[in-house]
C-alpha cells in the first residue's frame, strides 16, 4: 500500500524538485515545440557575415548560424519560415516577407529599419570620407530615424499584426559598433566612431519606441554585444573586411552569442 501511495505521489514530488532547482526545462521544450514561428527582417536576421549560407537563399544570404536558424534547431518548434534578407528595407520586408504569415503563426522575430536610414552609406562615408562629412552624415540619419522612420516601423508593424493578430511580436535592436577608447590604433577616428554609436542609440531608441506603441516586444542586444564592439580586442562583429558584404555584421559568434540570446530571452 505505501508502495503504490509511493508511486503516485512521486511524478509531482519530483516536477516540484526540479521546479525549485530550475530544472523544469521538458516544459518549456513543450511550449517551443508548439510553437509557429516567422523570421523576417535584414541582413542581421538573414546573417550575413556568419558564414554558411543556405543553398536556396541566393543573395539573401540566409544562414544556418544566424539567430532564427539556431533558435529553430534548439527548440523544434511545429513549422519555421526564414524569410529575412539582406538589404531588406522596412518597406521590403512589408512587401516580400510577410507571406508566411496568418493567424496559426504564434511567433515572429523582426530587425529592420538600418536600412531606411542608409546605415550602409554612412558607414562607406566615414571610411572614405572626411570626419566632417561622416558626422554630418550620422546627423542626416538620426533627422530620418526621428521624422521619416516611425511612420514606416509603424506600416511594417501594422501590416504583422494584421497578418498574424497572435503572435508574440520580437522586434530586434542593433549592436553598437564600436569601444570608445579602445584597441583600435588606425581606420576611424574615435569623433566618427562616437558619432556612429550615437546614431545606432537613435537608431535603436525609435525601435524600441514603436514596438512599444505596436505592443510588441523590443529585445536590445546591445548589453549582450558589450565588451564585443569592434576595438573591444574580441569583436562579435566584422570590421571593414572582405567581402564587403561582411562588414560591420554579426560574426557567428555574435548571431549565436548576441543575438540568440536576447531573441530566446524574449520568446
Amino acid at each position: 500500500m505505501y508502495a503504490s501511495r509511493l508511486r503516485r505521489v512521486l511524478p509531482a514530488l519530483l516536477a516540484m524538485a526540479a521546479a525549485a532547482l530550475g530544472l523544469a526545462q521538458p516544459a518549456s521544450a513543450a511550449t517551443a515545440a508548439g510553437e509557429r514561428y516567422v523570421a523576417v527582417g535584414d541582413s542581421y536576421s538573414s546573417g550575413v557575415g556568419a558564414g554558411s549560407y543556405l543553398s536556396d537563399s541566393g543573395s539573401c544570404q540566409r544562414s544556418s548560424k544566424a539567430y532564427p536558424s539556431l533558435w529553430a534547431a534548439a527548440n523544434a518548434p511545429a513549422s519555421f519560415s526564414f524569410t529575412a534578407c539582406s538589404g531588406a528595407t522596412t518597406s521590403t520586408v512589408k512587401n516580400s516577407q510577410l507571406t508566411p504569415l496568418n493567424s496559426s503563426t504564434t511567433l515572429v522575430s523582426v530587425t529592420a529599419g538600418g536600412n531606411d536610414v542608409g546605415f550602409a552609406n554612412i558607414m562607406q562615408t566615414c571610411v572614405l570620407q572626411s570626419e566632417a562629412t561622416c558626422v554630418n552624415a550620422v546627423n542626416s540619419a538620426i533627422s530620418q530615424i526621428d521624422n521619416t522612420l516611425p511612420g514606416s516601423l509603424s506600416s511594417l508593424y501594422a501590416s504583422i499584426r494584421s497578418r498574424a493578430p497572435q503572435a508574440h511580436v520580437v522586434v530586434l535592436g542593433y549592436p553598437r559598433f564600436y569601444q570608445l577608447s579602445g584597441s583600435c590604433i588606425a581606420g576611424l577616428s574615435e569623433t566618427e566612431r562616437a558619432a556612429i554609436n550615437r546614431g545606432g542609440d537613435a537608431l535603436n531608441g525609435m525601435l524600441a519606441k514603436q514596438a512599444a506603441n505596436a505592443g510588441f516586444t523590443y529585445s536590445s542586444v546591445v548589453d549582450e554585444f558589450t565588451g564585443h564592439e569592434i576595438c573591444s580586442g574580441n569583436a562579435w562583429l566584422h570590421s571593414l573586411t572582405v567581402p564587403v558584404s561582411n562588414s560591420y555584421h554579426p560574426t557567428a559568434t555574435g548571431q549565436s552569442g548576441g543575438y540568440l540570446p536576447a531573441f530566446r530571452s524574449a520568446a
